[in-house]
Parts: C-alpha cells; structure tokens; sequence
C-alpha cells in the first residue's frame, strides 16, 4: 500500500453500486413519488433534457437520508485505510452534486466530492476525461462497479471493482492495469426470490373459496381456480416490488424490514424498478385468458393496491379498510373467474373477519412500537395511544364475523348445501377461539407482522383449520 501511494496518493470512489449498495438516481425517483406521485410525470417531462437535468430535478425534490442508507462495509474499510496510510480521497459519481455533498459530508471520508451538474452527467468517458484534467492520467487509482467505468479504469493507475461479475472483471484486467476486486463475481437468486414475498401468496388461496363453498370441485373449475391464483401471485408480487421501493426509508429504519432485498441493497432498486411493470404484466396476460369479469376485478385489485400504496396506508382507518377490501376483492376474483354467484353470506363474513386481520396487523405495529419506546408508527398516521382503540376494533369485528357465521348456519340456505348442518356450529366456536388468541397473541407482542404469515407458521392455528376443514367435511358428507 505504501509503495502506491507514493506512485498515487488519489483514490477515486464512484457512489451509485460502488460506495453504497444502491443507485441514487433510483433512490431520488421513489423518494420523489412516495412524496408526490406526480414526480414521476415530471420526469418523464424532463427526460429529453438528459440524465443530468433529471437528477437535478429529483434532487430539487426529495432526498433519501444518507444515515440510511446501504453502504458497502468493504469499500468503506478501504476508502479508511487508504486515508490512514495518508492518501487523498475523492468522491466522484455522476450523482447530482447536491445529493453526492450530503452523502460525503455524513460519512466524513472524503477530502473533495464531484458530481453531475445538471448539464454534464459524470459518468463513463465524462467521468474519465474529468479525472484526466483534475488529477492527470495515470496519477489515480479508481473504485467502480460497471461497464460504464472501463472508460475511467483505461486512465487509471489501479483498478478495483466491487461485485463486479466475471465477464467484467476479464475486461478490467484486459486493460493492463494493477487490478483488485472487492466482493463476490455473481448476484444470487435469494434476493430476487424474497422480493416477489411468495409466503405472500398463500392469501390468494382465497381464490378457491367460490369453488369451495359453492361445491364446484370440477377439474374445469379447479384449473381456472389454480390460473386465477397464479395471475393474483404474480400482480402480488409487482405490487409488493412498488411497495417496498416506496418505502425504503421507512424499511431502512425498521428492526426487521430493514433487511428486505430491496432496502439492505440486496437486490439494486433499478432490478427491482424492472421487476414490477414485468411480473404485472405477466399477471395480467394470464388473466384476459379467464375473461373480462375477472380481468375487470384484477384492475380493480391493482388500481387499489397502487392507491394504497401511495396514499392510503398512511391514512388513519382507512388503510384497514382498504386491506380488508384487498383480502375480499380474491374472494371475487375466484368467483369472477369461475363464473360461481357469492352469496351474500360468503360476503358479509369476508369483509368483517378481514377488517378483524388488517386491524390486527396495525396493532402488532403498535405493540412494537410501543416496545421500542416510539410515538407512532413511521409512514402511518397512528400513534401508540391509539393501541387500545385498534385493538377494540378488531375485537368487535372478528366476533361480528362469528355471529354472521352462526347466523349462516341457521339459514335455510345451508340445508341445501349440507347433509348435517349442526357441524357447521363446531366452526364457529373454533372461530371464535382463534380470532381471540390472535388478538391476545398480538396484545403480548408475540405476532409476526402479518397475521396471515403468523398464523400460517403457528402450530395452534394449524390445528385450528384441520379442524375447520374436517368439520366441513362431515357437514357434508355425513
């Protein structure tokens, strides 16, 4: 290291991929929207201007917390070592200026900061005619991540790529220069994996509940049934992507979601930018082969989902509703892409046992919060005052489902549909029991985020639909 820096006392670090495990441009994007969805309208407005005015303009508009940000440990330790051996460091990235100076001053490391200008943007010859003129050819080592840096490593003393993947790393060395590479050659699947949340998926069974509780177990039925599921999966996922690109700053200061692909730097949020208008319309090709009603409800379900994500979740009350609606809306997404008639019974309990989870939900955020010795929720309208009120909430709402139940099963509608009704009451007290534990669960701080994945894992909860299951059962055949 001493001999180098004799040769070159100027380290060069790149930002975006590099320094930390993201890109700003994209940080700045979904920063922007998450603050007002009409950023992205103004993007596009100034995309024909270039990159550079548009990282002006996202950078005039929001800008992620650099504390929050995913920094890369390694470079880190080698930008702190090259400053303790007595050597320069300079940040240069085609980030705006504005954003590329908060980043250097939070992280004290860097005796100068370069970045675009609203004109220029400093990336690849840019950046390397740039570096030729400050410091001199070949008076620099350089730290980069992309093809766009081959340009800046050709002028460079040194080499170093992080993350870099093989056929990258042959064309660095290939250049001639002293090489070193920081970090692994290849991106595994996991990340990518985790992002689509497929232990998400096992709420869109409720597609298969029109096909369930009208009896139609057909092979025809169950094939639209199974197509229905994997189009809600995949329309799932994109959202779940979009949300969790809305709300990285709010992951990033999360226990637990911080460690989500796309908010730990895992996944780059450009993949993941990529990944959602993808995988939605995948979903939505799969779903006009099931016909007009249930591409209808698909539309429905994602324009929601879209509204919840940049506007509802945030408001008091009305993000329970919302998910409630959600949870109904797979209930007749089945029936739509069935063609099976719901029953207003099906209904009734749909929409109060659903407000009875999401309420749920909310108050296991709150139950958190409270442990943590916050006020209120980050990105939510509720506070830890409000615990005692949610709680209510779904309390009264489950057990308002229960009494729908029961009052189902009095029905003369039931006789047509079952030989022993009586089983039917067995489901109810079941019911009731599980949605109390699950409250009470929550209430000591014991529930996952999602109730749905909680009660998924939760051996009581498995026995609780056995015996669900096994009580329909005899309903029906006996």
């Amino acid at each position: 290291m001493q001999q180098t820096l004799r040769e070159q006392t100027v380290l060069v670090v790149d930002l975006d991929g590099t320094l930390i495990r993201s890109d700003m441009l994209y940080e700045s994007l979904w920063a922007a929207c998450r603050a007002d969805w009409t950023a992205g309208l103004a993007v596009a407005a100034a995309l024909p201007r270039g990159r550079a005015a548009v990282k002006r303009l996202l950078a005039g508009r929001a800008m992620p917390d650099p504390a929050s940000l995913p920094y890369d440990e390694a470079v880190l330790d080698r930008v702190r070592a090259w400053r303790a051996a007595g050597g320069r460091t300079v940040l240069v990235t085609a980030t705006d200026q504005g954003p590329a100076e908060r980043i250097a001053a939070h992280l004290g490391l860097f005796d100068e900061v370069h970045g675009s200008d609203g004109t220029t943007n400093l990336k690849g010859p840019e950046k390397a005619a740039f570096l030729t003129r400050r410091f001199g050819a070949g008076r620099y080592a350089y730290i980069g991540d992309s093809p766009a840096d081959l340009a800046v490593w050709r002028e460079a003393a040194r080499a170093i790529t992080v993350n870099a993947p093989e056929a990258l790393r042959w064309q660095v060395e290939a250049l001639g220069v002293e090489t070193e590479h920081l970090g692994g050659a290849t991106r595994p699947l996991r990340p990518y994996l985790r992002a689509l949340r497929p232990h998400q998926w096992l709420k869109n069974i409720l597609v298969f509940l029109p096909m369930v509780a009208g009896h139609q177990l057909h092979a025809g039925v169950l094939l639209q049934s199974l197509m229905a599921f994997v189009a809600f999966s995949l329309v799932a996922s994109s959202v779940y992507v979009v949300n969790d690109l809305l709300d990285l700053a709010a992951d990033r200061a999360h226990p637990r979601k911080r460690n989500r692909p796309l908010a730990s730097g895992a996944l780059p949020i450009s993949h993941g930018t990529a990944m959602a208008p993808l995988l939605l319309g995948l979903g939505f090709l799969i779903a006009a082969a099931l016909g007009p009603a249930f591409l209808g409800v698909m539309a429905v379900y994602y324009l929601l989902t879209t509204v919840y994500s940049f506007d509802l979740k945030r408001r008091l009350i009305v993000d329970i509703c919302a998910l409630a609606c959600l949870y109904t809306l797979r209930i007749v997404a089945g029936a739509a892409a069935t063609g099976i008639v719901l029953s207003v019974w099906l209904l009734a309990f749909a929409i109060f046992f659903f407000f009875a989870l999401a309420a749920v939900k909310r108050q296991a955020e709150l139950v958190d919060i409270a442990a943590r010795g916050a006020l209120g929720a980050s990105g939510r309208d509720y506070q830890v005052g409000d615990l005692a009120v949610v709680s209510q909430m779904a309390v009264a709402s489950g057990y308002v489902s229960v009494l729908v139940m029961a009052l189902y099963v009095n029905s003369p509608a039931v006789s047509k549909l079952y030989s022993f009704p009586a089983a039917l009451w067995g489901i109810c007290l079941i019911l009731l029991y599980w949605i109390s534990r699950m409250i009470m669960t929550t209430h000591r701080g014991n529930m996952h985020d999602d109730p749905v994945v909680y009660a998924a894992k939760d051996r009581v909860s498995q026995i609780c639909g056995l015996l669900i299951f096994a009580l329909a059962l005899v309903a029906t055949v006996v």
